[in-house]
């Protein structure tokens, strides 16, 4: 995939796609074969080594949002920056928060959010580092229809302001078809890698 592109990684319940989409950011390792991340070999570092690599390449986006809960919404975003020892990592943060429209929630805890602005820090949280690569896996999976579109309509918008390229696992077959590839999975295996732009179907 080239910088900016977006795919979507889609297939049946069990299929595999949550599964390769944590070997893929090095959060799993593969039994066998290699992943490979802008020219480094996840499969070949021990977690220290992969965890500095997703430190600076990679952000993730989950479908039950992830937020430490003991704290503020501003410290959720803070801590890959305080990780990775960003110099003005506070102000950073700040700004994040800003681009998905949480400047009032700063010093809120997740337990004061509702669903969709926890998963707006998730996401602040995400592209904070500024990643060349972004995992979401079933992003809108616990969230209503609109605060759903509203979620995705975000991450297509950060995804081309930051060219960040966007790996995104859903059932969701409109948001599917918003991504240039569309990548079917089925029993663990892949029955459709296309090389160029793709249609989504339905899937469920």
């Amino acid at each position: 995939m080239k910088s900016g592109e977006t795919a979507a990684i889609v297939g049946p319940s069990g299929a595999g796609k949550s599964t390769l989409l944590a070997l893929l950011a090095g959060l799993d390792e593969p039994t066998s074969g290699q992943v490979w991340i802008d020219g480094t070999e996840l499969t070949a570092l021990d977690e220290d080594g992969r965890a500095s690599v997703r430190n600076q390449q990679v952000g993730f986006v989950f479908q039950s949002f992830h937020l430490l809960p003991a704290f503020t919404a501003l410290e959720n975003v803070l801590l890959p920056l305080e990780l990775g020892g960003t110099a003005g990592a506070t102000e950073s943060a700040r700004k994040a928060l800003e681009q998905v429209g949480l400047t009032h929630r700063l010093r809120h805890y997740p337990r004061q959010l509702s669903g969709g602005e926890k998963q707006r820090v998730a996401i602040a949280r995400a592209f904070v580092t500024r990643p060349a690569l972004l995992f979401a896996d079933e992003p809108t999976g616990n969230l209503d229809n609109k605060t759903g579109q509203n979620i995705m309509d975000l991450l297509f918008e950060l995804n081309a302001r930051h060219n960040t390229t966007l790996v995104l696992v859903t059932h969701d077959a409109s948001a599917a078809k918003r991504c240039i590839r569309v990548i079917e999975l089925s029993a663990g295996k892949i029955i459709n890698f296309p090389a160029g732009p793709t249609q989504a179907k339905n899937f469920r």
